[in-house]
């Protein structure tokens, strides 16, 4: 098993970024052509707006597995955890506009509907937490930062929860993909925590 993790590393080693970039501007235009040609139903800005959605969560989910798989099955996809957070600010950008700009159009009732709308109250609250995420997703920023980075980073942990909550609180009822988001999102969060006296238990350990 270690061989073949050993493997597959190796040969990640070799796949580039770059696809991740194209096909999260790719996606977009993609759907935004079928609505165009009429092939998103009966409410094709609805249907644009849930999928951009849906992707800056498949994204947002992406990202937080990195470090667990790293961590729990020796998989490194590091190289691309960049370019994936990135596009999912991009997706959550579009989902943003699709809203306000195709589907509410006017900008009174986007603001009406943020302060009246608890799910886009803690939808935009998401949104502004991974606004300085993007803005910092720079080797500049990096170098600027310096360990501040990683702790202004650990923003993305409340507004994977949020980003989860506001999907959930969207769906009428109780409905099985918004609750396997959250679950996902609560699971990965999770596999991140380590419990304090076990780190020092380990360090006398290796005293």
């Amino acid at each position: 098993m270690r061989a073949s993790i050993t493997s597959l590393n190796t040969a990640l080693r070799h796949v580039p970024v770059w696809p991740v970039y194209a096909g999260s501007i790719g996606y977009p235009g993609w759907m935004l052509w079928r609505g165009v040609a009429d092939r998103l139903g009966a409410e094709p800005v609805k249907v644009l707006e849930h999928a951009l959605g849906e992707a800056a969560l498949y994204m947002l989910v992406a990202g937080l597995a990195i470090t667990p798989l790293r961590r729990l099955a020796g998989l490194n996809l590091l190289k691309f955890r960049r370019a994936v957070g990135l596009a999912c600010f991009f997706f959550v950008v579009m989902h943003l506009l699709t809203w306000a700009v195709l589907d509410v159009q006017r900008l009174d009732e986007v603001w009406a509907d943020i302060l009246k709308r608890p799910y886009i109250t803690i939808g935009m609250a998401g949104f502004f937490l991974l606004v300085p995420l993007a803005l910092t997703s720079n080797n500049r920023a990096v170098r600027w930062l310096g360990p501040r980075w990683r702790t202004l980073h650990m923003l993305v942990y409340p507004a994977a929860v949020l980003g989860a909550l506001h999907y959930v609180w969207l769906a009428k009822g109780v409905q099985l993909r918004p609750m396997i988001f959250l679950a996902l999102v609560i699971v990965l969060l999770a596999l991140r925590w380590r419990p304090v006296g076990g780190a020092v238990r380990r360090r006398g350990a290796a005293g």
